[in-house]
C-alpha cells in the first residue's frame, strides 16, 4: 500500500522534517547536473538570501486550487509554476526565482505528491528559475482538497518603461496580439472534471512562456505597451481590465483569433463562450503598429508561438470598452465575464 501524507508530518518533529528532506527536498532538487541542491534551496526555509540577484525588482504571488489535480497536458505542479513565471512576464520581467507554499490533506498519497514536486521541479527547469525557499503544513482530511498550492516568484524588469495599462493611454494606434489559441485549458479541465470524451482529444495550454516573451521584450523593448495572460475570465476578462485601466477601447475580429477546431466545436455543443474560457499557456501583448508584424514572426518562431495572430486594435473608446467583430459583420460588446465559466480551474 502506499504511504500517504499523516497529520504527523505537519508537526516540528522527525518525522515532518523526513517529508522535507526525503520527499520534498529530493524532488525539487533532483535533476541537476550533479544532484544536488541549489545553495538557496538547501534547507527549503522560510527564506532565502539572494545574493546574486541584480536589477529592478518584480513580485507576485498566487494560489492554485484547481480540480482535479491532474488533467489532460498538466497538473497543479505546472500549473503552480506556469501561472506565477507567466504573472512576472506579463510584468515586463525576467523570472528568476520561486517560492512554494503546500498545504496538503491527510491522506495524500506520497507517490502523487512526489509527482507535483516534479512537475514543479520540470516547469521550473523549462522556465530557468528555482525555488529558493518554502514551506509545508498538513490539514485534517476534508479541510482541503488533496493539496494546494502557493507560489510566490521574484524577476527582473527587462525594459522601462514596463509595459502596462497606463502606457496605452490615449493610444488609439496599437496592435493586439495573441500569442496561440485559447480556450485550451478550460475545455480540458471540462472533459476531464465531467468525464466526457471529443472526438479530438484536448489537452490544456499550461505552460511557462519566458523562452517565447522575453526575445520580444529584448528585440522591441519599448514598442511592447501592456502584456497579460488571459487566465481566470479567459480572453475577454483580460482585455477589459486592460481597456478598463487604460481608458481606451479595444476591437478585435473574430476570424482573426486562433481556435482549435475541437475547441470551437465543444463550445458551439455545450453552449460556452470561448472567449471566456480560462488559458493558462497564452499571452496578450499589446504593441506599436509598426512592429506588429515583426512581432507576431518573432513569436512564430517558439513552438508555444506558432498561432501567435495580430487580433484587433486599441480604439478611441465608445460605449462598452471591448468589442468584436463578428463573421456576420456585426460589432457587439464583448463583456467581462460576471462569474467563473468553471470554477477551481487554476
Amino acid at each position: 500500500m502506499s504511504e500517504t501524507i499523516s497529520l504527523a508530518h505537519g508537526g516540528g518533529g522527525r518525522i515532518a522534517r523526513r517529508l522535507i528532506e526525503d520527499v520534498i527536498l529530493k524532488e525539487l532538487s533532483a535533476g541537476g547536473s550533479d544532484g544536488a541542491a541549489a545553495p538557496e534551496l538547501a534547507l527549503l526555509s522560510d527564506g532565502a538570501v539572494l545574493h546574486s540577484f541584480t536589477g529592478i525588482p518584480v513580485m507576485t504571488t498566487d494560489c492554485f486550487v484547481v480540480t482535479p489535480q491532474i488533467f489532460p497536458g498538466g497538473d497543479i505542479g505546472t500549473l503552480s509554476v506556469s501561472g506565477t513565471v507567466n504573472d512576472l512576464v506579463a510584468a515586463g520581467a525576467r523570472p528568476r526565482v520561486l517560492s512554494v507554499g503546500l498545504i496538503l490533506e491527510d491522506g495524500l498519497p506520497l507517490d502523487e505528491l512526489r509527482r507535483y514536486l516534479q512537475s514543479i521541479r520540470s516547469a521550473c527547469e523549462k522556465a530557468h528559475v528555482r525555488v529558493v525557499c518554502g514551506d509545508t503544513k498538513v490539514v485534517e482530511h476534508g479541510a482541503a482538497d488533496r493539496i494546494f498550492i502557493t507560489t510566490a516568484g521574484l524577476g527582473e524588469l527587462v525594459v522601462e518603461p514596463a509595459p502596462g495599462p497606463w502606457r496605452l493611454e490615449g493610444r488609439t494606434d496599437a496592435a493586439v496580439i495573441l500569442s496561440g489559441t485559447i480556450g485550451d485549458h478550460g475545455v480540458a479541465l471540462l472533459g476531464c472534471r465531467e468525464g466526457l470524451r471529443f472526438e479530438t482529444s484536448v489537452e490544456s495550454d499550461c505552460a511557462p512562456l519566458a523562452d517565447l516573451v522575453m526575445p520580444v521584450l529584448e528585440t522591441f523593448g519599448g514598442a511592447v505597451l501592456c502584456m497579460r495572460d488571459p487566465t481566470r475570465g479567459g480572453l475577454s476578462a483580460a482585455l477589459g481590465e486592460i481597456a478598463g485601466q487604460a481608458g481606451v477601447g479595444i476591437d478585435i475580429t473574430q476570424d482573426r483569433v486562433p481556435i482549435k477546431p475541437a475547441v470551437r466545436g465543444v463550445c458551439d455543443l455545450l453552449g460556452l463562450d470561448v472567449f471566456a474560457l480560462a488559458n493558462e499557456g497564452k499571452m496578450v501583448l499589446i504593441v506599436e503598429e509598426r512592429v506588429s508584424e515583426e512581432v507576431v514572426s518573432l513569436l512564430q518562431k517558439h513552438p508555444l508561438g506558432r498561432d501567435a495572430a495580430v487580433i484587433g486594435r486599441t480604439v478611441k473608446r465608445s460605449g462598452r470598452p471591448v468589442h468584436l467583430l463578428t463573421n456576420l459583420g456585426v460589432r457587439r460588446p464583448l463583456e467581462v465575464p460576471l462569474g467563473e465559466t468553471l470554477p477551481r480551474i487554476c
